[in-house]
Protein backbone atom coordinates (compact mmCIF):
# COMPACT_ATOMS: atom_id res chain seq x y z
CA UNK A 1 0.00 0.00 0.00
CA UNK A 2 1.19 3.45 -0.72
CA UNK A 3 -1.40 5.76 0.45
CA UNK A 4 0.40 7.59 3.01
CA UNK A 5 1.42 10.91 3.43
CA UNK A 6 4.45 11.86 1.31
CA UNK A 7 6.11 14.09 3.72
CA UNK A 8 5.58 11.39 6.18
CA UNK A 9 8.07 9.75 4.17
CA UNK A 10 10.45 12.11 3.58
CA UNK A 11 11.17 12.73 7.69
CA UNK A 12 14.24 15.18 8.27
CA UNK A 13 17.01 13.58 10.10
CA UNK A 14 17.69 15.98 12.51
CA UNK A 15 16.90 16.76 16.51
CA UNK A 16 14.03 19.41 17.29
CA UNK A 17 15.34 23.00 16.97
CA UNK A 18 15.75 24.49 20.70
CA UNK A 19 14.38 27.81 21.29
CA UNK A 20 16.56 30.52 19.61
CA UNK A 21 16.40 34.53 20.73
CA UNK A 22 17.30 35.14 16.81
CA UNK A 23 13.83 36.05 15.47
CA UNK A 24 10.37 35.74 17.23
CA UNK A 25 6.81 33.91 16.30
CA UNK A 26 5.42 34.46 14.14
CA UNK A 27 8.08 34.09 11.15
CA UNK A 28 10.12 36.96 10.59
CA UNK A 29 13.47 35.90 9.05
CA UNK A 30 13.77 37.56 5.80
CA UNK A 31 16.12 34.38 4.77
CA UNK A 32 12.78 32.55 5.12
CA UNK A 33 10.47 34.74 3.83
CA UNK A 34 12.21 36.47 1.45
CA UNK A 35 14.80 34.28 0.69
CA UNK A 36 16.18 35.10 -2.84
CA UNK A 37 15.08 31.73 -4.53
CA UNK A 38 11.66 33.05 -4.53
CA UNK A 39 12.69 35.83 -6.91
CA UNK A 40 14.75 33.78 -9.27
CA UNK A 41 11.96 32.64 -11.27
CA UNK A 42 10.70 29.17 -12.67
CA UNK A 43 12.44 26.45 -12.98
CA UNK A 44 14.20 25.77 -16.31
CA UNK A 45 12.41 23.27 -18.64
CA UNK A 46 14.29 20.12 -18.89
CA UNK A 47 13.78 16.86 -19.89
CA UNK A 48 14.13 13.68 -17.44
CA UNK A 49 13.70 10.62 -18.73
CA UNK A 50 12.03 7.60 -16.40
CA UNK A 51 14.33 4.43 -16.42
CA UNK A 52 12.14 1.00 -16.34
CA UNK A 53 11.15 -0.55 -13.80
CA UNK A 54 9.51 -3.84 -12.36
CA UNK A 55 7.56 -5.28 -9.99
CA UNK A 56 9.49 -6.15 -7.50
CA UNK A 57 13.07 -5.45 -9.04
CA UNK A 58 14.59 -3.43 -6.21
CA UNK A 59 17.79 -3.05 -8.41
CA UNK A 60 15.74 -1.41 -11.71
CA UNK A 61 13.94 0.95 -8.49
CA UNK A 62 17.35 2.02 -6.90
CA UNK A 63 18.56 2.67 -10.80
CA UNK A 64 15.24 4.52 -11.60
CA UNK A 65 15.43 6.93 -8.32
CA UNK A 66 19.18 7.32 -8.85
CA UNK A 67 18.55 8.94 -13.16
CA UNK A 68 15.91 11.18 -11.27
CA UNK A 69 18.67 12.94 -9.24
CA UNK A 70 20.69 12.99 -11.80
CA UNK A 71 17.95 14.93 -13.61
CA UNK A 72 17.12 16.71 -10.27
CA UNK A 73 21.03 18.05 -10.23
CA UNK A 74 20.76 19.29 -13.77
CA UNK A 75 17.95 21.47 -12.82
CA UNK A 76 18.71 22.73 -9.94
CA UNK A 77 22.02 23.22 -10.63
CA UNK A 78 21.27 25.75 -13.66
CA UNK A 79 18.69 27.81 -11.61
CA UNK A 80 20.59 28.34 -8.50
CA UNK A 81 23.98 29.42 -10.22
CA UNK A 82 22.26 31.42 -12.51
CA UNK A 83 20.54 33.07 -9.61
CA UNK A 84 23.93 33.41 -7.83
CA UNK A 85 23.00 31.01 -5.32
CA UNK A 86 25.21 28.09 -3.73
CA UNK A 87 25.15 24.59 -5.62
CA UNK A 88 26.63 21.34 -4.71
CA UNK A 89 25.28 17.94 -5.26
CA UNK A 90 23.78 15.56 -3.12
CA UNK A 91 24.80 11.99 -1.92
CA UNK A 92 22.75 9.48 -2.05
CA UNK A 93 22.85 5.62 -0.72
CA UNK A 94 20.57 2.50 -1.05
CA UNK A 95 20.28 0.24 1.73
CA UNK A 96 17.84 -2.84 2.39
CA UNK A 97 17.60 -1.82 5.98
CA UNK A 98 17.97 1.57 7.80
CA UNK A 99 20.27 1.42 10.91
CA UNK A 100 17.67 2.13 13.78
CA UNK A 101 19.58 4.92 14.92
CA UNK A 102 20.99 6.65 11.76
CA UNK A 103 21.95 10.09 11.84
CA UNK A 104 20.66 9.67 15.37
CA UNK A 105 17.47 9.23 15.36
CA UNK A 106 15.13 6.06 15.87
CA UNK A 107 14.26 5.00 11.99
CA UNK A 108 10.88 2.95 12.58
CA UNK A 109 10.15 -0.01 11.09
CA UNK A 110 8.23 0.90 8.04
CA UNK A 111 9.02 -1.44 4.46
CA UNK A 112 10.11 1.28 2.90
CA UNK A 113 11.32 4.33 4.12
CA UNK A 114 13.23 7.18 1.96
CA UNK A 115 15.41 10.13 4.98
CA UNK A 116 17.44 13.03 4.36
CA UNK A 117 20.01 13.44 6.85
CA UNK A 118 21.09 16.83 7.53
CA UNK A 119 24.26 16.30 9.23
CA UNK A 120 25.87 14.58 5.67
CA UNK A 121 23.81 16.12 3.64
CA UNK A 122 23.02 12.57 2.25
CA UNK A 123 19.56 11.15 0.82
CA UNK A 124 18.87 8.00 2.11
CA UNK A 125 16.45 5.09 0.35
CA UNK A 126 14.80 2.01 1.76
CA UNK A 127 12.76 0.32 -1.12
CA UNK A 128 10.51 -2.44 0.24
CA UNK A 129 7.61 -4.43 -1.30
CA UNK A 130 4.70 -1.42 -0.57
CA UNK A 131 7.32 0.59 -3.07
CA UNK A 132 8.33 -2.26 -5.40
CA UNK A 133 4.30 -3.80 -5.42
CA UNK A 134 3.38 -1.52 -8.44
CA UNK A 135 6.39 1.07 -9.29
CA UNK A 136 4.61 2.18 -12.52
CA UNK A 137 3.52 5.33 -10.98
CA UNK A 138 4.15 8.46 -10.58
CA UNK A 139 5.50 7.75 -6.46
CA UNK A 140 9.59 7.36 -6.70
CA UNK A 141 9.48 10.19 -9.27
CA UNK A 142 8.02 12.44 -6.35
CA UNK A 143 9.78 10.75 -3.37
CA UNK A 144 13.04 11.62 -4.58
CA UNK A 145 11.90 15.02 -5.82
CA UNK A 146 10.44 15.90 -2.72
CA UNK A 147 13.34 14.55 -0.95
CA UNK A 148 15.76 16.69 -3.02
CA UNK A 149 13.55 19.44 -1.67
CA UNK A 150 15.59 19.55 1.70
CA UNK A 151 19.00 19.75 -0.16
CA UNK A 152 17.78 22.94 -2.01
CA UNK A 153 16.30 24.17 1.62
CA UNK A 154 19.89 23.35 2.89
CA UNK A 155 21.60 25.36 0.07
CA UNK A 156 19.79 28.14 -0.27
CA UNK A 157 20.09 28.84 3.84
CA UNK A 158 16.34 27.88 4.56
CA UNK A 159 17.17 25.06 6.63
CA UNK A 160 19.64 26.74 9.10
CA UNK A 161 17.46 29.90 9.27
CA UNK A 162 14.59 27.31 10.15
CA UNK A 163 16.82 25.56 13.13
CA UNK A 164 17.26 29.09 14.59
CA UNK A 165 13.69 29.59 14.93
CA UNK A 166 12.15 30.62 18.10
CA UNK A 167 8.72 29.14 19.15
CA UNK A 168 6.98 29.40 22.54
CA UNK A 169 5.11 26.24 22.66
CA UNK A 170 4.14 22.97 20.76
CA UNK A 171 1.58 24.17 18.56
CA UNK A 172 3.99 26.74 17.31
CA UNK A 173 6.86 24.58 16.40
CA UNK A 174 4.79 21.89 14.92
CA UNK A 175 3.34 25.00 12.60
CA UNK A 176 6.77 25.55 11.78
CA UNK A 177 7.44 21.84 11.00
CA UNK A 178 4.27 22.13 8.79
CA UNK A 179 5.79 25.11 7.02
CA UNK A 180 9.27 23.17 6.34
CA UNK A 181 7.57 19.93 5.37
CA UNK A 182 4.95 21.50 3.29
CA UNK A 183 7.80 23.52 1.29
CA UNK A 184 9.55 20.66 0.19
CA UNK A 185 6.37 19.17 -0.88
CA UNK A 186 5.80 22.04 -3.44
CA UNK A 187 9.35 22.06 -4.75
CA UNK A 188 9.24 18.58 -5.38
CA UNK A 189 6.22 19.20 -7.59
CA UNK A 190 7.68 22.27 -9.14
CA UNK A 191 10.58 20.18 -10.44
CA UNK A 192 8.15 18.07 -12.26
CA UNK A 193 6.24 20.63 -13.58
CA UNK A 194 9.95 21.55 -15.15
CA UNK A 195 9.95 18.27 -16.85
CA UNK A 196 6.80 17.78 -17.76
CA UNK A 197 5.21 16.34 -19.75
CA UNK A 198 7.32 12.82 -19.53
CA UNK A 199 7.78 10.39 -22.18
CA UNK A 200 3.87 8.58 -22.06
CA UNK A 201 2.47 10.21 -19.06
CA UNK A 202 -0.52 11.90 -18.61
CA UNK A 203 -2.60 14.63 -16.10
CA UNK A 204 -3.97 11.47 -15.25
CA UNK A 205 -0.53 10.18 -13.56
CA UNK A 206 -0.34 13.54 -12.21
CA UNK A 207 -4.10 13.50 -10.71
CA UNK A 208 -3.79 9.60 -9.60
CA UNK A 209 -0.44 11.04 -7.58
CA UNK A 210 -2.35 13.05 -5.56
CA UNK A 211 -4.69 10.46 -4.64
CA UNK A 212 -1.94 8.30 -2.99
CA UNK A 213 -0.95 11.62 -0.35
CA UNK A 214 -2.35 11.39 2.85
CA UNK A 215 -1.85 14.18 5.93
CA UNK A 216 -2.12 14.28 9.36
CA UNK A 217 -4.93 11.77 10.38
CA UNK A 218 -7.37 12.41 13.40
CA UNK A 219 -5.82 12.08 16.48
CA UNK A 220 -1.86 11.93 14.88
CA UNK A 221 0.24 14.90 15.63
CA UNK A 222 0.38 17.95 13.34
CA UNK A 223 3.63 17.58 11.93
CA UNK A 224 2.95 17.52 7.93
CA UNK A 225 -0.13 19.60 7.48
CA UNK A 226 -4.26 18.06 6.32
CA UNK A 227 -4.71 16.32 2.90
CA UNK A 228 -6.07 19.19 1.61
CA UNK A 229 -2.92 21.37 2.46
CA UNK A 230 -0.34 19.54 1.21
CA UNK A 231 -2.28 18.95 -2.31
CA UNK A 232 -2.67 22.66 -2.31
CA UNK A 233 0.93 23.04 -2.40
CA UNK A 234 1.67 20.49 -4.73
CA UNK A 235 -0.33 21.57 -6.92
CA UNK A 236 0.77 25.27 -6.54
CA UNK A 237 4.40 23.98 -7.40
CA UNK A 238 3.07 22.28 -10.76
CA UNK A 239 1.13 24.68 -11.73
CA UNK A 240 4.00 27.05 -11.82
CA UNK A 241 6.94 25.08 -11.93
CA UNK A 242 8.73 28.22 -9.80
CA UNK A 243 9.72 27.82 -6.60
CA UNK A 244 8.61 31.35 -5.36
CA UNK A 245 5.00 29.36 -5.10
CA UNK A 246 6.19 27.49 -2.49
CA UNK A 247 7.16 30.49 0.19
CA UNK A 248 5.29 28.52 3.43
CA UNK A 249 7.12 30.80 5.46
CA UNK A 250 5.43 34.13 4.43
CA UNK A 251 1.65 31.79 4.46
CA UNK A 252 -0.87 32.69 7.10
CA UNK A 253 -0.87 30.00 9.69
CA UNK A 254 -4.88 28.95 7.72
CA UNK A 255 -2.76 28.06 4.79
CA UNK A 256 -0.05 25.98 6.13
CA UNK A 257 -2.89 23.98 8.82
Amino acid sequence: MKLLKIAALTCVALMAPMSGTAFAYPVKDPKLTENPLYDAGPLPTTTCEERPVKRNDRKLARAYIDAVIACLETTWEQHLTKAGLSYEKVKVRHMDRIPKKYCGLDIGKGDSQAWWCARNDTLVFQLGKDWLDDPSDLWLFETAAGMYGYHVMKLVGIFDSYKSMNYRNKSEYAEQERRKHLQNDCLGAAFMKSVWPMGNRTTKDWNYLLTLVRGDGRGEPRWYGKTGTIKAWMRAGFATGDPGSCNTWAAPSSKVA
